[in-house]
């Protein structure tokens, strides 16, 4: 019998910071309006699927995004982990990048200078992060194999995952676009990966039509 994994990858809902541009890590802003709707189109987009386990990064916005596609559940327990936070933008955390460019030019050109290994002022590289992604997708497939997981992270998370499944170096994260709200889906069997979805964006008249 040949075991599949399906992982069900969803980037969480709008934020404050997130309209308006603002490096956003390991702090938290309230989510939007339309981040609360998106939240409700993607819970009803995901509720025929009968997640067997569900994980998310510890921020606020992850789980309230987690809470909402599993409200009414039973079974499925939320599992936080810090291996899926967002990528720590040190001194820039709350800053849009003009204001990163007028108050640290210098942390600016280095980060941007060395796209691995280059890092904001007080935060983490793009290696560093790839490096934790890496450990978390590794342990996730070993704990829960065969199983249907709801995994709700971020964007650059969702990106190096995709990057390593599929050969490209971390570098080429860039390459994939992974919007707000949106769901990505792999099914792993042993001879390899399946991309079932990238970046479905659940239509937001989903939840109104269900509700």
């Amino acid at each position: 019998m040949v075991v599949r994994t399906s992982v069900w990858l969803v980037r969480h809902g709008q934020t404050q910071s997130n309209l308006e541009h603002r490096y956003q890590g390991r702090t938290d802003s309230p989510l939007t309006t339309y981040g609360q709707q998106q939240l409700a189109a993607l819970a009803a987009r995901l509720r025929p699927m009968p997640f067997t386990v569900a994980l998310a990064s510890p921020t606020l916005r992850t789980q309230q995004t987690a809470q909402a596609i599993l409200a009414g559940r039973r079974g499925v327990t939320l599992q936080l982990d810090a291996r899926w936070a967002e990528i720590d933008h040190g001194s820039w955390e709350g800053l849009t990048y003009q204001e990163v460019l007028e108050r640290d030019p210098d942390s600016a050109h280095a980060r941007w200078s060395d796209a691995l290994h280059g890092r904001a002022r007080g935060g983490e590289s793009l290696a560093e992060l790839h490096a934790r992604v890496t450990e978390a997708w590794r342990a996730l497939l070993q704990n829960h194999a065969g199983g249907r997981v709801l995994l709700v992270t971020h964007a650059t998370p969702i990106q190096l995952l995709l990057c390593s499944c599929l050969g490209l170096e971390p570098v080429r994260h860039w390459n994939w676009r992974i919007d707000l709200g949106s769901l990505t889906c792999l099914d792993l069997y042993p001879s390899g990966v399946i991309t079932r979805m990238v970046n479905e964006v659940p239509d937001l008249r989903i939840s109104r039509d269900t509700a």
